[in-house]
């Protein structure tokens, strides 16, 4: 039940139930004044609160703001640069909510505390000076009445009468205080209705502005929010490959330690200990030293690991000798002598263990550096780009997209190894590969099918983008601009091998596939990315730099599924913009690696004598060759000859920047030998001098020439006519008159692949002679 309503009329009666009904509303007044002030305070507190929230989130804006990320390499991909720039979008959407919040607060103490603050002194307040008031007015007129009725009857009338019009008065004034008493009071009760909940109100709405402002911010947020979760999960896949790797490779540390040194432009390099010798007394000083071969160059400095800095400056002379010291000779173990060119007197050093010392010695006797290649390139060599492996991943893909397109984790999922094995060695021979029906799926998993499809891409001797262009496709994926980075990788694919370039249109176009069915299976672009980017462009020297790149890796398949159509059914343009005519494309300037024999000026060089059959064949040669060589250096004299050399392959001056591309054919044996023969009784007028140190050889086949693609793929001797100093790792150091075994045509053009002292690598086709 709500409270009584006052009549005016009960003013007058005055009667018992009138001033219970009035203490009724005067207890509802107490209370309601008493919960204003607590409300009062409670918003203060409240205000107060959020200002210090305020505060405390503007702070934490502020940090994420000054933090920037730092990865791991010389570049970033776009995942992590919108991961880093994340942090500053969190700064900006809590300092707009705090500049919200801000506004709410300042207004909040205006359209809150003030009103109810108003509210109590002005209406609760007033009603209690009335009752006041009232309750003054009541003792006036009850103690006037007892007097008047107290007076006695016989008073004259004069004073009677004067009596009466005082009460009268009196009376009248107790009316009047007790109307606006009971006036004020039910003003009050029906004003408290609006007047002190519509502050209650305005509050309220602030809030909500505040929390719609909100709102709006997180639907402008809700895009950013969705590139940064992609990211994030891009960015997890590419961190459980690299995670997996780098631990691989630390595994690998641990059991092999010797095995396993750090890719470094110096030869050799650590920790030796070197004798100082003083006046009267020796000391052995721990110095970090390294080596380079090419220049003898040794540096050493001394260095506290405890502390960990640099105890001195650093020092450093061209090596001369290195001699090993005998154990009877000293009494320190694993020492060595090193005598400098620059420097006077022999300096003896010890290494920290008998392997150690034996590495110091073998680089500072000029024997090459020890890397760890990879050990897929070495170990596996079944698989090749030939067409039983064209057939396979043909049959393979087939099977996939006919049976499993759409089966959740194609390609994540792993197969059983040993069924994964089994198929493959039944693909791969010619025997019993008719006999394998994949369509059979009770036989063979889909799983199983793409495990095998992955590891035979692993089992080529190199990985199917080649470990020559494998720098470049990653130094492409670090460009800024995205439209740059797909024309970079798209004219490198086009300088790949044809077969490569093949193998990889046909794989890129399943893929392609499968990512538009990645609502079904899952495989998004970025996940075949995370799957197939180290197969296709794995490194060949395992360091963690490396696997710090598989990141990269990802990107440029990612670039290469989604930019399928426009990389493999088109050309790349020219620097003008148009389309580069097929079989114009020139090779890109390889920036990450020295240049290889065949990017070098050819020398001549005298070529030793061997045995009598082959001195046989070299004077039949010169012989057949005599008259030629006359009639060229007869008709014009200086440098006929050389002019039509040249003019006979003009794409031997076609390539970049005036560079001769890779020669494509052997040079015709006849004219090498009458080349060579002039050598030996050189005259200075003659072109074949040596003050004409350039060689060029005709592109197309000669009668007599031992053009590589006549060459039967069969082990094969092959002798060097010239001499060649490599600075690649997959390329071969010979002199003249060297002897290979094993020679056989390369993948690549222009190269043929023997082995050398056990060594496996590539020659230049034009260095060699068949024999």
């Amino acid at each position: 039940m709500g409270l009584p309503a006052l009549e005016f009329s009960d003013c007058y009666l005055d009667s018992p139930q009138f001033r219970d009904r009035l203490k009724s509303h005067e207890l509802e007044l107490d209370r309601t004044n008493k919960f204003i002030k607590e409300l009062i305070k409670d918003g203060k507190a409240l205000i107060q609160a959020l200002r210090n929230l305020s505060t405390a989130n503007r702070k934490f804006a502020e940090s994420l703001n000054d933090f920037k990320f730092q990865c791991i390499g010389d570049a970033v991909t776009d995942d992590e640069i919108c991961i880093a720039r994340s942090l500053q979008e969190f700064a900006g959407v809590l300092k707009s909510l705090e500049d919200e919040r801000a506004r709410m607060i300042e207004n909040a103490s205006d359209v809150l505390i003030t009103p109810l603050e108003r509210f109590r002194k002005e209406q609760i307040s007033a009603a209690k000076e009335a009752k006041k008031k009232y309750e003054k007015e009541t003792e006036k007129y009850c103690g006037v009445m007892e007097k008047h009725l107290n007076l006695s009857a016989r008073k004259k009338e004069a004073q009677l009468l004067e009596a009466d019009s005082q009460v009268d008065h009196v009376r009248q004034h107790f009316y009047e205080v007790s109307l606006e008493y009971v006036f004020k009071v039910q003003e009050v009760q029906e004003r408290k209705m609006f007047e002190f909940v519509e502050p209650l109100l305005a509050f309220l709405q602030g809030l909500f502005t505040y929390y719609h402002h909100g709102y709006e911010l997180a639907k402008d947020f809700n895009d950013f929010k969705t590139d940064l979760t992609i990211s994030i999960q891009n960015t997890r896949n590419r961190f459980e490959g690299t995670r997996s790797e780098v631990e691989g490779l630390m595994r690998k540390m641990k059991e092999n330690p010797h095995e396993h040194k750090s890719v470094s432009p110096h030869t050799m390099q650590g920790y030796l200990f070197i004798l100082e010798k003083r006046s009267f007394v020796s000391t052995w000083a721990k110095y970090y030293c390294s080596y380079h071969r090419e220049s003898k160059r040794f540096t050493m400095v001394m260095f506290d690991q405890k502390s960990g800095g640099k105890v001195g400056e650093e020092e450093s002379f061209t090596l001369k000798s290195c001699t090993r010291r005998k154990t009877d000779s000293i009494e320190k173990r694993f020492c060595f002598d090193v005598e400098a060119m620059d420097r006077s007197g022999v300096v003896t050093m010890q290494a920290l263990s008998e392997e150690d010392r034996r590495l110091w010695m073998e680089a500072m006797d000029g024997r090459e550096p020890v890397y760890n290649l990879n050990k897929d390139s070495q170990s596996e060599g079944v698989a090749q780009l030939d067409s039983v492996g064209f057939n396979v991943i043909r049959k393979f893909i087939h099977a996939v997209e006919t049976r499993g397109i759409e089966e959740q984790g194609l390609y994540r999922i792993v197969g059983v190894s040993s069924r994964v094995q089994k198929l493959l060695s039944l693909s791969m021979d010619p025997k019993t590969s008719a006999d394998v029906e994949l369509g059979n799926s009770s036989e063979w998993e889909i799983k199983t099918i793409t495990s095998a499809l992955k590891h035979y891409l692993r089992m080529l001797p190199a990985p199917l983008m080649t470990y020559q262009f494998q720098r470049i496709f990653i130094k492409a994926a670090k460009l800024d601009n995205p439209e740059t980075r797909i024309s970079e990788i798209h004219s490198l694919i086009h300088h790949l091998p044809e077969k490569n370039r093949q193998m990889l249109d046909l794989l890129m176009m399943h893929l392609a596939n499968v990512a538009r069915h990645h609502q079904q299976n899952l495989m998004t672009v970025a996940n075949l990315g995370v799957v197939f980017g180290p197969t296709l462009l794995r490194p060949q020297e395992e360091t963690v730099a490396a696997i710090m790149d598989i990141k990269f890796q990802n990107i440029v398949v990612e670039i290469l599924i989604e930019n399928y159509e426009r990389i493999f059914k088109g050309l790349p343009p020219l620097d003008g913009g148009q389309p580069d005519p097929v079989g114009k494309t020139q090779r890109p300037h390889v920036d990450s690696r020295a240049p290889s024999c065949s990017e070098r000026p050819l020398t001549f060089f005298h070529t030793p004598q061997l045995a009598e059959p082959a001195n046989r064949r070299d004077s039949e040669a010169l012989n057949s060759s005599a008259e030629s060589v006359h009639v060229n250096s007869s008709s014009a004299p200086g440098r006929s000859h050389v002019n039509s050399v040249h003019s006979s392959n003009p794409e031997l001056d076609s390539g970049p920047k005036g560079r001769r591309d890779r020669p494509k054919s052997l040079v015709n044996p006849k004219s090498r030998s009458s080349v060579s023969t002039s050598l030996a009784s050189p005259s200075p007028s003659s072109p074949r001098s040596p003050s004409w140190p350039m060689f060029s050889a005709p592109s197309s086949p000669q009668p007599g020439s031992s053009d590589c693609s006549l060459v039967s793929p069969v082990a094969r001797k092959a002798r060097a006519l010239y001499a060649c100093k490599a600075e690649h790792l997959s390329e071969l150091s010979f002199t003249a008159g060297t002897i290979f075994e094993n020679v056989h045509p390369s993948r690549e053009p222009g190269w043929l692949e023997g082995t050398l002292e056990g060594k496996t690598g590539l020659i230049p086709e034009n260095y060699v002679e068949f024999v």
